[in-house]
């Protein structure tokens, strides 16, 4: 009996460490918080010396590392993108045998000459002032530690690497075919992310990334000339001018041949900086105070230039609605810069091409700013969650086009429905967990991350209703910003605003490639009976036409949902999913069915859908 009341003991003192005690500030009552969760921690200081005309540098780099996991670690990892960009690396054999090779890539890689290449080379580091082993493995450098880290304990690491900036092909590079001299991103030896499912070290093949929260001290000296922006808070404006200045203080420009750039950043797990000698630097203050800094090459043609001037209010527009209906902007500043090779998003700044019509500019700068709370701010692990990133981007993106310039666009994620059927109906639609590299085309993985996963919130509207799904978004945000979320914290995000059970959901679209189709299997005076046939269930709402004229709307929850959106429709018994058909009878006879008239409900046969004219 005694061991029974000791262990009885033990369970009790375990559960107590996991749990706190807060005072709920509007209850003012005691209620237990959890605290099992960790995120690890990261400071990095870097002095980079930029040889502009041989497109290399030197760099110095500091790192502070807290290990905040329970685990004692006896290795560790970082990232070096750069040697991707080298003749036979896995992304230039990947790009080689895929069956739909990225056009920007394509056999590029393959065809580099040494001084084209990029590379980032490790010459040395130490952990607290010892030497480290450490082996250069493709685009990851393993670190064998000469005492673990242990739980709680933060480390220095110093580091003194070399590096090589590719030729523009994928995201990074330089010279690129807007004739941008230097895009740096993932440019520097990155710590690799380490959570409760382990070290994150995929290869650098063509995806998305994943980093530790921290803050960046990061100073670049280049040729007076070049211009820079990128991520974070310039620190010597007045030593440097070129627009960044306070006007009303004397500036103290060093007579040198190179000008050090000093920026901070802080709490973000990247950061990215361009430069060039042609750039334009415009600051948009918007009412709020944040600024926004554009820079563009300044001999564009006159109707590109044009574009870019136009386009800084409408970015003051999107910042405001992505903070009102996502989540409030934490920085005091963001850029939007020429570069890159298409549109890509970092930390307080993206890169774009510059050459667009307006419209097209416009609609980048939308996609790679969203990326700021679901890539930057949120940050999911792209490379296995990418339709989290990539999907909810586009989700919000298209209503916040929808929204500022294309006024009255009922159903602005449309596209990606008709995007579904198609790759449904070619048989190469792939589960949407796929690892983001792993994909067998690049257009499954394409479809996927941007188009299923933005349906995976537009067809909400249609299970939880358009304002659970907008008050659910929100707090996902609030609730998971600076933690690097799963897809359960998403779908528990919506239970708790809904009130309903999204279990179902998220395994069937996201785990699985079950289909959706209902059909209205017949029509019998007042009785009605539908059927499911595709192998994913769905609650379905119903518009029924009566003989006499009028019309009635019904909403028959699935059961497994425990519940029902908020709707004017009659709701009507459940749906159990394991049953093929549903009957019911109605009031009045009845002339005509119809299901789901907002087409939010991704059924992919809609013919089936309709009994009869309305």
């Amino acid at each position: 009996m005694k061991k029974l009341v000791l262990l009885g003991s033990l369970i009790l003192f375990f559960a107590a460490c996991a749990l706190t005690k807060e005072v709920h500030t509007v209850t003012n009552k005691t209620v237990p918080k959890f605290t099992t969760y960790w995120q690890q921690h990261i400071d990095y200081a870097m002095d980079i010396d930029v040889d502009a005309e041989k497109h290399q540098y030197k760099g110095i780099q500091k790192v502070v590392y807290t290990n905040n996991s329970p685990d004692e670690l006896d290795k560790v990892y970082y990232h070096l993108y750069f040697n991707a960009f080298q003749p036979g690396s896995q992304m230039d054999v990947r790009s080689l045998n895929i069956k739909d090779p990225d056009g920007r890539v394509k056999d590029r890689i393959s065809k580099l000459k040494p001084e084209e290449i990029g590379y980032i080379n490790v010459n040395s580091l130490k952990q607290n002032g010892a030497v480290v082993s450490f082996e250069t493995v493709g685009t990851i450098l393993e670190v064998t530690l000469n005492k673990p880290i242990k739980s709680g304990e933060s480390v220095t690491f110093d580091m003194i690497f070399d590096a090589q900036v590719p030729l523009q092909i994928r995201r990074s590079g330089r010279d690129s075919k807007e004739d941008i001299a230097l895009s740096m991103a993932q440019w520097y030896p990155k710590m690799a992310e380490y959570d409760f499912e382990g070290w994150h070290t995929p290869p650098y093949i063509a995806r998305e990334f994943h980093g530790v929260w921290g803050n960046f001290d990061v100073k670049i000296s280049i040729d007076r000339n070049y211009i820079v922006g990128g991520t974070g808070y310039l620190q010597n404006p007045q030593e440097i001018g070129h627009g960044y200045q306070d006007k009303s203080k004397p500036l103290n420009v060093p007579n040198t041949d190179k000008l050090t750039w000093h920026f901070k950043a802080p709490n973000v797990h990247d950061f990215m900086w361009a430069a060039d000698p042609e750039y334009k630097h415009d600051i948009y203050t918007m009412k709020n105070g944040i600024d926004l800094h554009f820079l563009y090459k300044k001999n564009l043609e006159e109707k590109y230039l044009k574009n870019w001037k136009d386009l800084q209010p409408k970015t003051a527009e999107l910042m405001q609605y992505f903070s009102k209906n996502v989540g409030q902007y934490p920085y005091k500043q963001y850029s939007v810069i020429q570069g890159g090779d298409g549109g890509m998003e970092y930390a307080m700044s993206t890169l774009i091409t510059g050459k667009r019509n307006f419209g097209s500019l416009f609609g980048v700068t939308a996609h790679e700013m969203a990326h700021t709370w679901f890539q930057f701010l949120l940050a999911t692990n792209e490379s296995k969650h990418s339709w989290m990133d990539e999907g909810f981007t586009s989700y919000i993106s298209a209503k916040a086009s929808a929204a500022i310039v294309n006024k009255g666009d009922k159903n602005p994620n449309a596209g990606p429905y008709r995007g579904y059927n198609y790759m449904v109906n070619s048989g190469t639609e792939e589960v949407l967990t796929t690892h983001s590299d792993r994909f067998n085309t690049n257009r499954g993985y394409s479809f996927a991350a941007y188009g299923k996963g933005s349906m995976f919130l537009a067809q909400l509207e249609y299970i939880i209703g358009a304002e659970n799904t907008a008050k659910g978004l929100k707090k996902y945000f609030a609730d998971f910003s600076f933690k690097h979320p799963t897809p359960n914290d998403v779908k528990r995000s919506m239970e708790k605003i809904s009130g309903i059970q999204l279990d179902w959901y998220l395994n069937e679209w996201t785990q699985t490639l079950h289909t959706i189709d209902y059909g209205v299997k017949s029509v019998e005076g007042k009785k009605i009976t539908l059927e499911r046939i595709g192998q994913m269930p769905m609650p379905i709402d119903l518009e029924v036409t009566y003989t006499d004229g009028s019309k009635e709307s019904f909403n028959i929850p699935l059961r497994m949902m425990r519940g029902h959106k908020p709707t004017s429709a009659t709701i009507i018994k459940d749906w159990g999913w394991a049953y093929p058909t549903y009957t019911f009878t109605t009031s009045k006879t009845v002339k005509a069915v119809e299901i789901d008239k907002s087409k939010l409900m991704a059924d992919v046969n809609l013919d089936n859908n309709v009994f009869g004219k309305n």
